[in-house]
């Protein structure tokens, strides 16, 4: 039960940092001329659950 709560734990810091991250990185090197918008959908659709399902691996077997 100790393992599951650093998952989820884990999970939840996982997911706000690596959506903090990608955005000011996609927003900052995009070619594109609507960066914020492909800031925003990027980093919530796709890193922020990829960064959330990595942390819960590391939290889960740590």
């Amino acid at each position: 039960m100790k393992r599951l709560g650093r998952g989820l734990l884990g999970a939840l810091v996982g997911f706000v940092l690596s959506t903090l991250i990608s955005y000011v990185l996609v927003a900052q090197y995009s070619p594109r001329h609507d960066r914020e918008l492909e800031a925003a959908m990027t980093s919530i659709f796709f890193f922020g659950p990829a960064g959330a399902g990595l942390a819960f691996l590391v939290g889960l077997l740590w």
